[in-house]
């Protein structure tokens, strides 16, 4: 074992003769450990998001053992803790709303502990930048390691992925061309593993951004989650991280600018979730990176996606890690020349020697750079009076036709407004129309809540419409499609324009010349701006708090007093 030359945090609390070394040791002792786990080496933190309220991560406890495997061999020793685990599909009103007080629990679990370094076990989508901010601002040596995505779905003969087709059979259902009993049959075909999103939906988009980041280790994105090699990756992330701590290299050594635009250009070529905008800008400002929308928008330009995956595309993640996975992807960007290839890893190789003769075993699902699902595949960032602060839209994902549009606005005050409106015979609304959500974003909802890809109504498509402009101070499901302008700043809910839109005002969308215009007069404003009032605030409990210290969407959705590094240190004795 190659021991740290310096003397570890852990020892501050196992380390000596004393009082407090004694007390700590001896209460360690009564789960059946040895003395010499306490000689200095390194205490390897494993953060779990295990839960069986989550889906997505209800494996994890088994990739732990796996980690574990991994610290004992390299001399390391291992101690898993829990922390507060989101569940995209069962918590209310939605995950993001608890994703800043997930990442507080993980800072201080790793601040309070005799940690020196940690694993984090993440999978389901929120929990990936919730650890990932916590790790951030204690910076200590760290890997992510993914619970991986789920088999493909299967459904009467065709791959079905998870979430897309969820939207698609109910759209289906809705336009009389599916049966219920039908859309009901698909549901165990569609999560027939364990695993996350199977789509590159934000589950695996973000998986994809800790490996392109350099965070993981190679093959972190695609390897399915009951792939044996899961496990083999979990073993050899636990020996890594002890080799971290003894070489002192922190997670401010690997996230740095060049990682976040390696990321960012890594995103368009997947056709990656525009949730990864909120999440790597909230990322970037814990470590000390500032990150911004124009710096999206600029590495994007230029990007072609190139992974022909669901919702974008044709295939699925399986299909993804069998054909090459991200580092295929990596190395036709480094081709195309928009890739640092000195960017560090913690795998201890540079992002070039990674991808090095990197091989593309289907060029149906990783495409070629000059034959690309689409050309523009970066996140585009729209503003103008209606996103003075910015917007962003998912070319990928859209409507060519759409891309540049001028429609009558249809409003909906809030989802609820939505939900009784939408399907009323009487409402005023076609093709052309654009549909606008408002009190969605993250004050509004309260949590920015995914909602903003708001299906169309019925009678649409019964007449054979797939897709319209929507626009909205929410988010969308990274499993979702269509043309929809999403993270709208300011949010209606902080007095941002999308607050005064009113039904039959014109607006334009030019995704090209970046422009989200409504074709409302300054006066006019003024006069809604006077007559407006601001939804009433939570009373009381964390939902206060939040909608108080959350910043816009521009600025990555986070408490204001969490942003920036704090480092881990060694706190006061407790006893």
């Amino acid at each position: 074992m190659n021991q740290p030359k310096r003397r570890l945090r852990s020892s501050a609390w196992f380390g000596g003769d004393g009082k407090n070394a004694f007390m700590h040791r001896s209460w360690m002792k009564n789960q059946g450990l040895p003395d010499h786990v306490f000689d200095g080496r390194p205490v390897i933190g494993i953060c779990n998001t295990w839960s069986e309220l989550t889906p997505c991560n209800a494996h994890l406890r088994g990739i732990a053992e796996h980690v574990k495997r991994g610290v004992y061999e390299a001399g390391g020793f291992p101690l898993e803790f829990p922390v507060m685990s989101l569940g995209e599909s069962n918590m209310r009103p939605t995950a993001m709303l608890f994703r800043n007080l997930a990442s507080m629990d993980v800072e201080e679990s790793i601040r309070s502990n005799p940690i020196d370094g940690v694993i984090l076990l993440a999978g389901c989508d929120k929990t990936t930048p919730a650890l990932l901010m916590g790790a951030a601002s204690a910076n200590l040596p760290a890997i992510v390691v993914s619970g991986g995505p789920m088999l493909n779905g299967k459904f009467r003969g065709q791959d079905i992925g998870s979430g897309t087709h969820v939207w698609k059979f109910a759209e289906d259902v809705k336009a009389g061309r599916m049966a219920v009993n039908d859309f009901l049959s698909a549901e165990q075909g569609q999560s027939r593993s364990a695993g996350s999103c199977m789509t590159m939906g934000t589950a695996s988009t973000m998986a994809s951004m800790v490996e392109a980041l350099g965070i993981g280790m190679p093959d972190n994105a695609a390897i399915p989650a009951v792939d044996a090699r899961r496990g083999v990756l979990a073993h050899m992330a636990g020996r890594r991280v002890v080799e971290l701590v003894n070489q002192d290299i922190k997670v401010s050594d690997i996230l740095t600018k060049t990682a976040f635009e390696n990321a960012i250009r890594v995103n368009g070529a997947i056709g990656g979730s525009t949730n990864a905008v909120l999440h790597l800008i909230a990322i970037a400002r814990r470590v000390g990176v500032e990150l911004s929308l124009d710096d999206w928008d600029r590495l994007g330009r230029g990007v072609p996606t190139i992974v022909d995956l669901m919702p974008s595309g044709r295939f699925l993640m399986e299909d993804f890690y069998y054909a090459g996975g991200l580092s295929t992807v990596m190395a036709a960007l480094d081709e195309a020349g928009l890739l640092h290839r000195d960017a560090v890893t913690v795998s201890g190789k540079t992002m070039g020697d990674i991808i090095a003769n990197a091989p593309n075993y289907n060029e149906e699902v990783i495409r070629p750079v000059d034959n690309p699902l689409t050309k523009e595949g970066g996140i585009a960032v729209l503003r103008g009076n209606l996103a003075p602060s910015g917007a962003v839209i998912k070319p990928s994902a859209a409507t060519p036709d759409l891309m540049q549009h001028r429609g009558k606005a249809v409003v909906f005050e809030n989802i609820e407004h939505y939900y009784e409106r939408i399907d009323d015979p009487d409402l005023d609304i076609d093709a052309t129309s654009v549909m606008v959500l408002k009190n969605c974003g993250p004050r509004g909802y309260p949590g920015m809540a995914e909602v903003g890809n708001m299906p169309l109504p019925a009678k649409l498509l019964k007449q054979g419409v797939s897709d319209m402009v929507r626009i909205s101070d929410a988010r969308m499901s990274g499993t979702a499609y269509g043309t929809v302008v999403l993270h709208v700043a300011p949010e209606a809910a902080a007095g941002g324009v999308l607050a005064l839109v009113r039904d039959g005002d014109m607006i334009e969308l030019d995704v090209a010349g970046r422009r989200l215009e409504l074709m409302v007069s300054e006066d006019e404003l003024a006069q809604r701006r006077a007559e407006w009032q601001p939804p009433q605030p939570p009373q009381g409990g964390y939902q206060s708090l939040y909608v108080e210290r959350v910043t816009q969407a521009d600025a990555g959705c986070d408490f204001d007093f969490l942003v920036g590094r704090r480092d881990a240190g060694i706190p006061r004795h407790s006893h």
